[in-house]
């Protein structure tokens, strides 16, 4: 457990939570609980973990990663059999 208001003990979540705070949080008004759980849902499940990119990825998207990941693959099994 962090202390509380140290910023440099979770810098991962602190970071993640600037980008949402920024990008849905304080540019948006919901009027109910619901949109704003939706909006929350689909910018964390669709954006950030699908289609924003990563540096961990070398810039591509998760998608796009995974994607090169698994022709890479089929090109490794063509070649040994």
């Amino acid at each position: 457990m962090s202390r509380r208001g140290n910023c440099f003990d979770n810098t991962v979540v602190e970071s993640f939570f600037h980008i949402l705070k920024t990008h849905i949080i304080h540019d948006y008004y919901y009027k109910t609980r619901k949109q704003a759980n939706k909006a929350l849902f689909e910018y964390i499940e669709i954006y950030y973990n699908r289609i924003r990119r990563h540096s961990v990825n070398g810039w591509v998207s998760s998608e796009q990663y995974e994607q090169q990941y698994y022709q890479n693959e089929k090109m490794i099994e063509v070649r040994t059999v």
